[in-house]
């Protein structure tokens, strides 16, 4: 008998919830600001067969769907391989591997086997950014780095909670190889704590509509997901759409990195062909197998929000051709890059090539960095070393009903900047500057958002700065004729010289003094459709506000605008003439 769609409902709503307490559990119990502040984790409900999943928390990190659904099939197949030890009530593994389903080092997985009549059920697993894994680099984004073991400590599937209790032979292990290692244990406390408040509440629910109706519920949701996904890809018109998203570098070899892509919509199936990439990289901007399909999921739902998420919703997505390319990176490859930055790259590509099917729904390039700052060193006012990780947000692309949203989060996350005032009770840093970047955003008939405007001043002490990020030589593209975003800028002052990194937006071990300062401008979001048919009205708003100035708004919207409003009569004349001319 069919599961009648009122208690279907109940239950997908009852195992979000699951995710979402989940979420807000590790959140509210984490020690690292990166975590507690800026929610930089995610959790989800996975299947004990195969490791796919079931749902994932509304405030979780998009870009994990797919690579903690890779990660945990991997870990069951170890298992089942024998090469992972057999799980027992109470354990949970940890593991960072990039190459076992994961991104960068620094985001940590935990898994729990759910048990119900003696038998996995189903598995719950974590990921939080951990503000160090070891390496060369404090914060573990290393902006040179030639091979994975330069960039922290890699940890296979192991029980770290062995019938719940911890293993402190391991975990001994983990605090001898990472910085600030006192400071770990109310991440892991907390990251541990989440798993046990999921299973709790994915309890009550099985004990309420029972272990096959709820199983019922689970498969019929996977097969509506994928329905769902095929009917929308029905509704796209038939044909192949191609893109190209550039890198800036890789970190060591001063050259861009081509994303190719030729996505094909036939029927209710779409296969997204990235051939003729750049192949493997030196530096750390390789993109692991997990995190690059990871990145075209998350971008398919950016356009098809309306999907759930579930497996099913990627069931009519096929992924082909990235095999000797940096989106496919084996071992030893160094990967610190891959989900930050390289992941918004492949998502920005789905995006510039699916806007010319899908206008209405697709948007301009968003800033598409994280903008991953780390700052490590010792602080001898409170004589303890740290390790800070500021992430910040950028412009939205515009679309075609509005202009895009300013300082919001990455394409990849939910993630926020961590507040002010927060970072700087934690860390001996001063914020000098923390504002919107006015005019960041790329001219369209919608325009793009603003970029973050911040300047962080060492208060005292001595520390090394390091910079992953991306969009310092590229701008966010505009789309249907809109123009790019505002690039990505990065400037150190120290002792009164200014210094620019050589890679734009990549570096490591900077060192800093006290008085000594740090400046990020991240990028604005595209532009959408041609500039020239933006409403005078909003331009002249923009100018009142101080966002463009006056000669700005002239150059690239084609408006005058005297005392505050628009010259209609001139406007008019001069877009006529720019027009003809182009």
């Amino acid at each position: 008998m069919a599961i009648d769609p009122i208690t279907l409902t109940v239950i997908q709503a009852g195992l979000g919830q699951v995710c979402d307490e989940m979420d807000l559990t590790f959140s509210r119990a984490a020690f690292s600001p990166v975590i507690a502040e800026a929610n930089d984790r995610s959790d989800g409900i996975y299947s004990a067969e195969d490791g796919s999943l079931i749902a994932q928390g509304a405030g979780g990190l998009p870009v994990f769907v797919g690579t903690m659904q890779d990660s945990t099939r991997q870990l069951v197949e170890r298992i089942n391989a024998g090469i992972t030890a057999a799980p027992e009530e109470g354990d949970i593994y940890i593991v960072n591997d990039p190459y076992l389903g994961g991104t960068h080092l620094m985001d940590v997985r935990f898994a729990r086997p759910v048990y119900r009549n003696g038998r996995i059920y189903c598995w719950l697993s974590n990921t939080g950014h951990w503000p160090d894994t070891g390496g060369a680099v404090p914060g573990g984004f290393s902006a040179s780095a030639t091979a994975v073991e330069q960039e922290g400590l890699r940890l296979p599937p192991v029980k770290l909670f062995k019938r719940g209790v911890m293993d402190q032979e391991i975990y001994q292990i983990i605090c001898s190889n990472i910085r600030v290692a006192d400071q770990r244990i109310g991440d892991v406390k907390a990251q541990a704590s989440a798993l046990l408040v999921g299973e709790e509440r994915l309890n009550a629910l099985l004990d309420r509509y029972g272990d096959d109706v709820v199983s019922e519920a689970i498969a019929e949701l996977r097969r509506r997901a994928a329905e769902q996904m095929g009917a929308f890809l029905t509704a796209t018109p038939d044909g192949t759409y191609k893109s190209v998203a550039w890198v800036d570098s890789d970190g060591v070899v001063d050259e861009p990195l081509a994303i190719r892509l030729s996505v094909t919509v036939e029927g209710d199936k779409a296969t997204f062909d990235f051939t003729g990439s750049a192949p493997p990289c030196r530096g750390p901007m390789n993109s692991v197998r997990a995190t690059t399909l990871s990145s075209v999921y998350l971008a398919m739902r950016h356009i098809f929000h309306e999907v759930p998420i579930s497996a099913g919703a990627f069931d009519p997505l096929t992924i082909t051709g990235i095999e000797g390319t940096f989106l496919d990176a084996r071992y030893p490859r160094p990967v610190s890059g891959c989900a930050a930055e390289v992941s918004q790259r492949i998502a920005e590509a789905v995006f510039a090539a699916l806007v010319h099917a899908l206008p209405d729904r697709v948007t301009a390039a968003p800033a598409g960095t994280s903008g991953n700052f780390a700052l490590g060193g010792h602080d001898p006012e409170r004589g303890r070393d740290f390790v800070m990780y500021q992430l910040s947000g950028g412009g939205y692309g515009g679309n075609s009903d509005h202009d895009g949203l300013s300082n919001g989060c990455s394409t990849i996350g939910i993630s926020k900047a961590p507040p002010v005032e927060i970072m700087e009770q934690a860390f001996p840093v001063l914020y000098r500057r923390y504002a919107l970047r006015e005019g960041s955003g790329g001219a369209g008939r919608h325009r793009g958002g603003f970029g973050l405007d911040y300047e962080i001043e060492l208060r005292r002490g001595t520390a090394l700065a390091s910079f992953v990020m991306d969009h310092g030589r590229f701008g966010p593209q505009g789309a249907l004729g809109g123009a790019d975003g505002a690039l990505n800028r990065v400037e150190v002052w120290q002792s009164g010289l200014q210094h620019v990194p050589e890679h734009l937006s990549k570096e490591q071990d900077i060192p800093l003094a006290a008085g000594d300062r740090v400046r990020v401008r991240t990028p604005g979001g595209g532009g959408y459709g041609d500039p020239l048919d933006r409403d005078p009205l909003l331009v002249a708003e923009d100018v009142n506000l101080g966002r463009y100035t006056a000669e700005e708004a002239m150059s690239l919207f084609g408006v005058i605008v005297e005392g505050g409003i628009p010259d209609a009569a001139r406007t008019k004349a001069l877009r006529e003439e720019r027009r003809a001319g182009s």
